[in-house]
């Protein structure tokens, strides 16, 4: 599982709703009476890794039986499991129904919440995946989903909230394609609102290089939006060339034709 990353051209992931883990398992220590004895040993890292194996990789088998007690460890595997594969599968309902029940077996568990998460997401169901990831990002002390926070927040028009996550995103930072994602939401957020330059502040490239990353294809769109809107027609022009060379069939660039022909 990882980053939810499919919103190409800028759009929000509110209309276009996948594939990192992070960092650490950041169980909390001490008492509690409520909870399993922990299992010996620093938490696994967290990597990237896909479901399609048809078993849980060891690292994760490993964070879920640190915090899972050991009656409830099988079944909590074999759910999150059925979790991950509908989620890769795009049946996101029976996603969130199987995460649920993992997670009833293993809260504590960092993976079961971010599948969760993003299956919650992807069916719109903002006030859930909010919670589990805000739950995922105190598990793990990592910003890999903020990001898609962000959006949720600006699908749920809390603009305060938006301003606030983009400067806790800023603040703790991330890998380049979760700082691009971050940029991406953020600018087509502040193109929503009338600021395109913010917009263009937020996600100008500095320079076109060859071999983009996809997440950078991201920004270059959003930053072509917003030099259109600027009236800028020759950085716009340049930067919907760039996309076009580096990902044809990228959506949306019809529309940002017309955009660009119309600031022109």
């Amino acid at each position: 599982m990882g980053r939810d990353d499919r919103s190409k051209g800028g759009r929000s992931r509110r209309d276009d709703r996948s594939r990192r883990g992070g960092g650490r398992d950041g169980a909390p220590k001490g008492r509690d009476r409520g909870r399993p004895p922990e299992r010996s040993g620093p938490p696994p890292k967290r990597r990237a890794w896909s479901p399609e194996s048809g078993q849980l990789p060891r690292w994760v088998s490993e964070a879920l039986a640190r915090v899972t007690p050991k009656a409830k460890i099988q079944e909590a595997s074999d759910r999150l499991l059925a979790a991950a594969q509908a989620f890769a599968s795009g049946r996101h309902g029976k996603a969130v129904h199987h995460a649920e029940v993992a997670k009833e077996l293993s809260p504590r568990d960092a993976t079961v919440r971010e599948v969760l998460g993003l299956a919650a997401y992807r069916l719109g169901r903002w006030d859930l995946a909010l919670r589990e990831l805000r739950t995922f990002r105190r598990l793990t002390g990592e910003t890999t989903h903020l990001p898609v926070e962000i959006d949720v927040l600006r699908a749920l028009d809390r603009d305060e909230d938006v301003e606030r996550a983009w400067g806790l995103m800023k603040r703790l930072g991330g890998d380049k394609a979760t700082m691009d994602e971050a940029k991406v939401v953020y600018g087509s957020y502040l193109l929503d609102r009338d600021d395109p330059r913010r917009a263009w502040e937020v996600t100008d490239p500095k320079r076109i290089g060859p071999y983009p990353r996809d997440s950078e294809i991201r920004v270059w769109y959003v930053a072509a939006r917003a030099a259109a809107r600027l009236g800028d027609a020759a950085t716009a022009r340049r930067l919907f060339e760039a996309i076009q060379e580096a990902d044809p069939a990228m959506p949306g660039m019809d529309e940002l034709d017309r955009l660009i022909v119309e600031s022109g």
